[in-house]
């Protein structure tokens, strides 16, 4: 058995307790939100485009490992009129003999107070989760009758609240997440609450608006309450525009946790590559592990499709996450 096998063993071991919900809550918080797929952490993202979003996203850990976390989403949202935006996550996380399979569904509010096409907009989301975790140990190479035998479920009901604001280049985003986190165990059927609350908090601007390069420098920070655990990401993205058809862009994401304790604190760098063309977007990010405490094979890859769906003109002046570029009044 390779020391991968054994960590994936160890973690199914520790999530066959009661408890069947992982550490995020819902879905994991990568450096993915880069690749144009900010709504998957920030509800407040939905409809903020000029087009309604389709994305598609495969993760892969631990490459050549059996039983490697991984984890799929499809993402879907869309203004409906002036104001109003709706948006829906389905997700399958899977590490080793744990996984969780859920369903996300998100309303979003939009004020817009821009004079001249100037964009100024203010937006409020709230997200409502369904999901079930299960735990399969039948399949365990462990000898012991006891461990091998345990199948256990559990059912939760989740919500996020998040708001955000666009002004001109500038945007900013805040969420809480899992507010309202209670599970239920498939033995007794009893509701419990799990505090597993996380804020996050993400800020950036957006250089170069009517240019064929532009550069956009961010940050996020996360706090999760329970554990006073914080996590910072240093961001930066850089986009070329070819033509009316083409775009491409790197990104560069530096993720380092401060828990306050004496463990080696999470440390790691993330590169991310994309292209978008006519209606259409293609990315690649890859994370490695820093520091003095990394698995052998620690390389984490995801890939990205997304379609914009749906397209409408936007404002002429101010940058959104989610604009097409193709529409923007390039000067060279």
């Amino acid at each position: 058995m390779n020391i991968f096998k054994t960590i994936v063993i160890v973690l199914g071991c520790l999530l066959g307790g009661k408890n069947l919900v992982n550490a995020q809550g819902t879905l994991p918080i990568y450096s993915d939100y880069l690749s144009d797929n900010i709504y998957l952490i920030h509800p407040s993202a939905a409809g903020i485009g000029n087009s309604a979003k389709l994305r598609l996203t495969h993760r892969q850990q631990w490459s050549g490992s059996d039983e490697a976390p991984s984890l799929q989403t499809i993402s879907f949202n869309n203004r409906l009129g002036e104001r109003v935006a709706i948006g829906g996550v389905i997700f399958n996380d899977r590490n080793g003999f744990h996984s969780q399979l859920g369903v996300q569904g998100t309303y979003a509010y939009h004020l817009n107070f821009g004079r001249d096409e100037a964009l100024d907009q203010l937006s409020f989301a709230l997200s409502a989760t369904y999901a079930q975790n299960s735990v399969d140990q039948r399949s365990f190479t462990i000898p012991d009758p006891v461990i091998s035998q345990i199948v256990e479920s559990d059912s939760y009901f989740n919500a996020d609240f998040s708001i955000a604001y666009h002004k001109l280049d500038g945007f900013i985003y805040f969420t809480a997440k899992n507010l309202l986190l209670n599970t239920q165990n498939s033995e007794n059927r009893d509701f419990r609450s799990i505090n597993l609350r996380r804020y996050l908090l993400n800020a950036g601007y957006f250089f170069g608006w009517g240019k064929s390069f532009q550069v956009e420098p961010s940050m996020m920070v996360q706090l999760v309450e329970r554990t006073k655990e914080v996590t910072v990401d240093f961001n930066a993205k850089v986009y070329k525009t070819l033509d009316r058809n083409k775009r491409i862009w790197l990104a560069a994401s530096y993720r380092r946790s401060f828990d306050n304790n004496n463990l080696k604190e999470l440390s790691q760098i993330t590169p991310i590559a994309g292209i978008e063309f006519d209606n259409y977007l293609v990315s690649y990010t890859y994370t490695q592990q820093l520091g003095d405490i990394t698995f052998q094979n620690g390389g984490y890859h995801q890939f990205t499709l997304g379609i914009n769906l749906f397209q409408k003109r936007p404002k002429d002046r101010g940058y959104i996450k989610g604009y097409n570029p193709f529409l923007f009044k390039t000067n060279n």
